[in-house]
């Protein structure tokens, strides 16, 4: 298992949007409003990736799982973080955020930062795990509660 970059020579953007699918199906029902990476499609993914640095977790040529950074003035903003249902708890994940944490570090950027949905609270109790703590809850546009919790890690 290792972590390479989503670069120009990356072709498999068909397969990697069918592993966000498929991570993200969870929250299908369980949140409001439904996850963004219903409207992904694979020329939007190339698009995201030649924007932001982006890496995917591979097993020979077995797809694990991506995430996708994007360098801001204080941090580096962690989104779409997939891991492959198959292979949750196995480290996958933390092997991503391992790769974004070397990016922000080569950045110079002090911390990660990300959002995830106030109602998966097993995904905030796993970014707790890794070292994430709350900063904020913030509402999607058109909603008067909060439908996100923002966090981050400063990394040492």
């Amino acid at each position: 298992m290792e972590t390479v970059r989503i670069d120009e020579g990356f072709d498999r953007y068909e397969e990697l949007l069918s592993l966000i699918r498929a991570s993200f199906a969870y929250m299908d029902g369980r949140i409001d409003p439904p996850s963004s990476a219903h409207a992904l499609t694979a020329a939007s993914l190339n698009r995201k990736a030649r924007d932001e640095i982006a890496f995917a977790a591979v097993a020979g040529r077995e797809l694990l799982g991506c995430i996708f950074c994007k360098p801001e003035a204080d941090c580096l903003y962690i989104g779409k973080l997939a891991v492959a249902p198959g292979r949750q708890g196995k480290g996958v994940g933390r092997m991503l955020i391992a790769a974004a944490e070397e990016t922000a570090r080569d950045l110079g950027l002090p911390a990660l930062r990300l959002q995830t949905r106030i109602e998966l609270a097993g995904n905030q109790a796993t970014f707790a795990a890794w070292g994430f703590v709350e900063t904020a809850r913030t509402a999607h546009p058109g909603f008067t509660r909060p439908t996100s919790v923002e966090m981050r890690k400063v990394l040492s």
